[in-house]
């Protein structure tokens, strides 16, 4: 198969600098197929006429980044503060965006652990999805756990290998609950792709870029110009079971050259050229 088989979606971190009109008006007029929606790009003012323009424009939704997505401590998004706000704070964004979201996995992550308490942070998390997962299911949308990079142990994760967030997953034995896949977050992990396999039809989003050794918090590359094994990852995520949308999700800030001070039309179609290039190249001998 040299075709690209998952559906080609854009993240809106990809294209910070644009509102979410113009993420809508050029992700159409390029060829993206799917849209990860970030909370904060959303206006509730205008909620219905921002979600009518996505109706309209033919993109269909893959997943949901709510603006806090964590239920412990988060650098990115620090306030509210209090664990029980932050809780209150993602039911909210359930509440509001579900209705425009039907059976769309919302992204969540368990946030920095407290005084290094990994062990209690997890346990939090777990606690806190037992709550959560009833409530997205009665909404009619699902939850996605995202396991993140090491670089980000102190800041916003107490997870970051496929495999804790799998035993996340299976202690809260929830049918609401997957398991969000950015290959930057879990590349370096030991067999990866035995772990994408393991993890099987529980994927129900992935999101793709590039490494190169950081140069600030937000310093990813188009796919295919770092060094992950891109090819073998696709390919085994396509071997676990999963069939939905691979989104394009670059963050580049804080670096002389940021991605998001060039021509953001033209990333779009380099990351979609370069999917297909990476899907078909031949698969190197184990």
């Amino acid at each position: 198969m040299s075709h690209f088989p998952f559906a080609f979606g854009m993240n809106e971190f990809t294209t910070q600098p644009w509102s979410f009109e113009e993420d809508i008006q050029h992700y159409a007029a390029l060829g993206v197929e799917t849209i990860e929606l970030c909370e904060n790009k959303l206006d509730p003012h205008r909620l219905d006429e921002q979600m009518a323009l996505l109706k309209e424009s033919g993109l269909k939704l893959s997943s949901f980044q709510p603006l806090v997505r964590t239920f412990g401590a988060s650098k990115m998004v620090p306030y509210p503060q209090e664990a029980e706000r932050r809780f209150a704070r993602l039911e909210e964004s359930l509440h509001r965006f579900a209705p425009y979201a039907q059976n769309v996995p919302f992204v969540v992550n368990t946030g920095a652990p407290d005084n290094g308490d990994v062990y209690g942070c997890i346990h939090h998390t777990i606690d806190s999805l037992h709550r959560l997962c009833p409530l997205a299911q009665e909404l009619g949308v699902t939850l996605s756990l995202e396991p993140l990079n090491p670089t980000s142990i102190n800041y916003e994760t107490a997870i970051w290998t496929i495999d804790q967030a799998l035993d996340i997953i299976k202690a809260v034995n929830h049918p609401a609950l997957g398991l969000c896949l950015d290959y930057w977050n879990i590349w370096q992990q030991p067999d990866v792709c035995a772990a994408i396999r393991r993890a099987g039809t529980l994927i129900n989003v992935v999101q793709i870029s590039d490494w190169r050794t950081p140069r600030s918090a937000a310093d990813r590359l188009i796919p295919g110009a770092g060094c992950i094994p891109l090819h073998e990852m696709l390919h085994a995520t396509w071997d676990a079971g999963f069939r939905g949308a691979c989104a394009v999700e670059i963050f580049s800030s804080d670096v002389s050259d940021s991605l998001y001070q060039g021509d953001l039309s033209a990333l779009i179609t380099q990351c979609r050229l370069a999917l297909e290039t990476l899907w078909a190249q031949p698969t190197s001998p184990s």
